[in-house]
């Protein structure tokens, strides 16, 4: 069954203090069209400045995720993320008047409860996917942190951890169903901290909101009793507080029996939803955190750029290349007897692109250069090269088509064998430099994994 795009049928607000900047703020989600995706309005500055929700624009993941786009930012993002991706929701607008959305109790439900008390709606079109089809893997060996995508229908999350704390130990648990299982379940696990970390977030300007209603603190050290007049005075408690038997101050007693597992789980989730799309997969977590979540994300999202690439030109990938010369002829201009690359083998978006040449006796070039003795010329070799840096650049604008490549200067060329009938090319290139539509490559050409030829080449895009 096909599922539809959903945004909420009217806004809904929520108020309250930022968990690490201290500010009052007031969230206020509204309704967005088909295909908006989720944006950050920063409601508060000039103009409005807009921040979409995605890895792009991630810009710090210290004790959270951080989305901000030229000097506007907004902290601690993830709470209302997951709330978002919980409830299944694609194109929402999420309005702050401040730089850091309401802790609220240290939970995505109270963002929840705001949304479902004004209703969601479906959209006329349907959701746009990441389908995973093969696995991906993201390791911190150091850390013990590792990460594994597989297939899957739907998403699901698998998450386990070992804090080696008598209060929370190896702790395990797994999110099958968003609808079934999001809101009861998952939603109102709260945020957690150790006993340890309270004076360096201090001293770091951050915890500003903290307090023992939104965070759970568990103790993790064997002279907490002594410490705790201290940390009163650091955050400005008057509340009596204590070492409860459970490990946690205050003995405020948990929600789930692996409640910070959980917790830990719909950060993954609102992580997750930087990727810009819903994703299809299940994800296995050991030990991850933001960070980690970060750069599997952006393995993810690069996965889906190269799907995005090839869904435009042809159906779907073809074995271990991403562009067949079919889809080739769709983007680049040239024509026999000048088109020099037979197939693309990857892209990386802005990055990098893999292109494969193959030559055969049949090229015209061979019966003069030279007769009897045929090696391809250098002068196509670093033609070919710039023919895959061309497709490379195109894949940087909306309308490839209507656009041209013209190449600027070449410089550092070296031929280290000459290439022959029968050789296969294998073109790598890399972007080192992009700017306002003018980019710099460095090249490389390879034959049975010998270098061959490489250069520094610099274009421009130009209207056809």
């Amino acid at each position: 069954m096909i599922k539809l795009q959903r945004t909420i049928k009217e806004p809904a607000s929520y108020s309250g203090v930022g968990l690490h900047t201290g500010h009052q703020t007031t969230i206020t989600f509204k309704p967005a069209p088909i295909n908006h995706g989720i944006t950050f309005v920063r409601t508060d500055l000039p103009d409005s400045p807009e921040i979409p929700a995605d890895i792009d624009h991630v810009v710090d993941i210290t004790r959270g995720t951080t989305l901000g786009k030229g000097n506007a930012k907004v902290y601690t993002v993830e709470h209302v993320l997951s709330a978002l991706a919980g409830l299944e929701l694609d194109n929402v607008r999420v309005e702050l008047d401040s730089n850091e959305p309401p802790v609220g109790d240290g939970s995505a439900l109270p963002f929840v409860q705001a949304i479902l008390k004004v209703g969601i709606a479906e959209q006329d079109a349907p959701k746009n996917y990441m389908e995973i089809d093969t696995p991906l893997f993201y390791s911190e060996k150091d850390k013990g942190i590792d990460l594994v995508v597989v297939p899957s229908d739907d998403l699901r999350i698998t998450f386990m951890v070992d804090y080696r704390n008598p209060a929370l130990g190896t702790q395990y648990t797994s999110l099958v169903s968003l609808e079934k299982e999001f809101i009861e379940e998952f939603a109102p696990a709260r945020t957690f901290c150790f006993f340890h970390e309270l004076e360096e977030l201090k001293k770091q300007g951050l915890a500003k909101g903290g307090s023992l209603h939104n965070s759970l603190v568990i103790c993790d050290e064997d002279d907490c009793e002594k410490k705790i007049d201290h940390l009163k005075e650091l955050y400005g408690i008057k509340e009596h507080v204590f070492i409860g038997k459970s490990g946690i101050l205050n003995d405020i007693p948990l929600r789930f029996p692996n409640e910070p597992c959980r917790h830990k789980a719909i950060d993954l989730l609102g992580d997750l939803s930087l990727i810009g799309v819903p994703l299809k997969a299940h994800v296995l977590a050991a030990r991850s955190g933001h960070s980690a979540n970060v750069a599997l994300v952006r393995k993810i999202r690069e996965e889906y750029e190269k799907k995005l690439i090839t869904t435009k030109y042809q159906k779907k990938a073809q074995g271990d290349y991403l562009l067949d010369i079919n889809a080739i002829l769709k983007i680049m201009p040239h024509r026999y007897p000048f088109l020099l690359v037979d197939r693309v083998v990857d892209i990386e978006p802005k990055k990098r692109v893999v292109a494969i040449k193959n030559v055969t006796m049949n090229e015209p070039f061979f019966s003069g250069h030279f007769p009897g003795h045929p090696i391809m010329p250098g002068v196509l070799i670093v033609e070919a090269m710039a023919q895959a840096g061309g497709i490379l650049l195109l894949n940087t604008v909306d309308d490839p088509e209507n656009k041209l490549v013209y190449f600027m200067g070449i410089d550092g060329v070296r031929f280290r064998k000459p290439v022959l009938p029968g050789d296969q090319i294998r073109f790598e290139l890399e972007m080192i430099q992009f700017r306002r539509g003018t980019c710099k490559m460095q090249g490389q050409a390879f034959v049975d994994g010998e270098l061959v030829t490489e250069a520094t080449l610099m274009a421009t895009i130009v209207d056809k």
